[in-house]
Parts: structure tokens; sequence; C-alpha cells
């Protein structure tokens, strides 16, 4: 048996690994399987379809209904091209706060859970404490499925789901939907001196997302629903961040490629802007296609559902009660939370930090927020003790 780690020992191991969404998480997941099998607890891990990355989900006490179980994610965005004046791989304590990337965003949950499991394994707990680490999160809350499918394929089904994201230790009992729309639009080259006889994809790219920033121009001007009204700000947005294309300046471009983040406030139903999306898309194409055959305008979609507030809803209610928090809160990110919440389960979402130092140089939580998710899993897993 090897020593048990406080949760801010775990947090200077889990930071070590550079678990950036474009690069391997394998290493920490074997962390984790290594750390809880040393103290007794089995984990299942589920590899991705290149098994470059993978999941982990495990369980301690006894199977049986009415358990809880902390969702986290293990990926973090990159550190390239901002300003850090720390080492974002390496925790440093200073005035108050613990520096180093994702001690925010969120291997300080994570820490904090993996030491709650190893405690409650010294327990005589009547229900169970679960634990989903989840890959790729920040890449479109790819491993989420995974994990969500895993707890209800090995455990027995929990009364509530935590995600440890951070919201200052507020209870979240809703958030926007995360979908990320992937394009590709593929033109005709012609020398652009002929650009009558080819296809811009670029151009064609341009006009759409033009047609992007209008409706964000129409739904900013709406009144909001007494739904939308709770969330900041309230109504759905599209954002296009990314957008390649292009061969020279002379030449019109053969391919374009751009991504949207689209966020969908509660009562805005992701479907219906799907299909207006593509509505838009088909207009734009059936040009393309009188000049050239061979061009196209797709897009892909990768899901990130809604946490929608339930009507009293366990998750909700334990949280209260571990944080005393009677507030309503949601927030406009997303979260792997809805992929839970679609497979069943009470879900809220409720962790230490700021969202306001997630993905930033010098990122930090502070060391009393890092405090206060602990003592909420200390009394977690006193009210795990009974019945």
């Amino acid at each position: 048996m090897t020593d048990i780690l406080s949760a801010r020992q775990l947090l200077d191991h889990l930071v070590s690994f550079p678990t950036v969404s474009s690069d391997t998480n394998l290493p920490l997941i074997h962390f984790v399987r290594d750390y809880f099998a040393q103290h007794g607890i089995e984990s299942v891990v589920f590899p991705s379809e290149d098994g470059n990355k993978a999941g982990l989900v495990a369980q301690v006490g006894p199977n049986v209904a009415g358990g809880v179980a902390l969702s986290g994610h293990s990926d973090v965005v990159p550190v390239e091209g901002q300003d850090w004046s720390t080492d974002p791989w390496k925790v440093v304590e200073k005035d108050g706060r613990l520096y180093g990337r994702g001690t925010c965003d969120m291997k300080g949950f994570v820490a904090l859970a993996m030491g709650a499991m190893v405690k409650a394994n010294s327990l005589d707990l009547k229900r169970p404490l679960q634990f989903a680490l989840s890959r790729d999160e920040e890449v479109g809350l790819l491993g989420a499925p995974d994990v969500a499918r895993g707890l209800l394929e090995n455990y027995a089904k929990a009364d509530a789901v935590i995600v440890g994201e951070p919201t200052e230790m507020q209870v979240v009992t809703g958030h926007k939907s995360c979908d990320d729309l992937q394009f590709h639009v593929r033109g005709k080259e012609v020398h652009s001196s002929r650009l009558h006889e080819g296809v811009s994809a670029v151009m064609c790219a341009a006009r759409f997302v033009d047609w992007v920033r209008q409706q964000n121009i129409e739904s900013q001007a709406k009144t909001p629903t007494a739904t939308a009204a709770l969330y900041d700000p309230p109504f759905t947005t599209l954002h296009v961040g990314v957008i390649n294309g292009g061969t020279a300046h002379n030449i019109t471009a053969k391919d374009c490629y751009f991504s949207i983040d689209l966020r969908c406030v509660g009562d805005d139903r992701t479907e219906d802007w799907l299909e207006k999306i593509q509505a838009q898309i088909d207009v734009i194409e059936a040009e393309m296609k009188a000049i050239d055959p061979n061009s196209f305008f797709d897009m892909h979609v990768m899901r990130g559902p809604a946490v929608v507030p339930e009507v009293e809803g366990k998750a909700e209610a334990l949280a209260r009660r571990l944080t005393g928090d009677n507030g309503t809160h949601t927030v406009a990110y997303g979260t792997d939370g809805g992929h839970f919440q679609a497979k069943g389960f009470s879900v809220v979402v409720c962790g230490p930090g700021s969202i306001e130092q997630a993905h930033q140089p010098d990122e930090f939580i502070e060391l009393t927020e890092f405090q206060a998710g602990e003592a909420m899993l200390t009394r977690l897993l006193d009210s795990l003790q009974t019945a």
C-alpha cells in the first residue's frame, strides 16, 4: 500500500501531465488508475477509437442505488502564445493562489474527487461514491458519453452527478448547449481575373459568416423570454472562431474550413437552429453548383447538450445541502453534464474556482476555493454513510 496523498499533492501530480487536448492523456489516466488500484479501488478505462486517449470510471462502497458520482475532465487548453510568469505544468503556490494549467479548469476538482474516493474507501458507506473522468471535453465534450455509459453499465445508477466545473461553489442548475459545427466549403479554382467562371470557397464562406453575424444581431435585439433571461447573455449565440482557406491572392479559393460555436439558451432547440443554418447553406450551395456541380458546402455537427434545470432534481437538492447555496444560477459555458443528463442522471454543476480564470495565462485557483471544495466533499462523505 502506497502512502495516501493529500488532494494538494494529487493536484501537483495531475498538473504535471500536459494533457492538452491535441495530445494524449494516457499517462494521467494510468496514474489515476494505478493510484486507485494501490488503494484497493478498481477502475474501468475506456480508450478512444485511436487508442491515444481514454476516460475512466470507478466506484467505492456498496453497489446499490442512491449513490453520487463526481464528474471531471482530464484535458486542458493549450498554453502556446500565452504569457505565463510561472511554469504552467507545475503548481506554484503564491499569495493564497495555486497557479498552473488546469488548477481551476478542472484538475483542482479532479484532485479533490480522487482524494475523496480514497478516503471513502476506508469508511462504512451505505451508498456508493462514483468517479468519472472524461477525455476531450475542451474540444467538444467528446469523451463524456463514454464515461456516462460506463457508469450505467458497471455500477448501480447514481441518484446525482456533481460536475465539478468552476462555479465558485455556486449551485448551477442549467447551462447552454455547446455544439461544435465544422464546415468544409469546396469551390472551383480559376484565375481571379476570371472569377465569374470559378467558385471561391472563401467568399462563399464569408457570405455565410456575415449571415451568422446578422443572426446574433437579431437575437440580441429580441426581448428575452423568462427562461433566456436566466442566462448571461440572455440569447443564443453563434461564434466563428477559426477560418482557413485559399491558395493565393489571384486564385479563387478551392477550399475553406471554419467552425461555429453554437450555444442555445434553455428554451431554444438546437435542432431548430441546425435547420435554419442548413437552409441558408442550401441557398448558397445552389448558387455554387449552378457554376460548378462539383462544389459543395458541408456541415458536420458535434453535439454538446445543455443541462436543463430539473423539477425537484435530486442533484440540485444534494448540492444545496452540501454548500448552503440557495441562489438561482445558470452559465453560458458547456460541460459534460448535458451528456449525463441525456442518459437519465440528475445533474448539477458545482465546483471550486472561477470560470474567469479558465483558459487564461497564469491560470489559478484560490486556495480558499480549493479548501471549500474539499469541505463540500467531506460533507458528502458524511451523507453517504447514512442510509
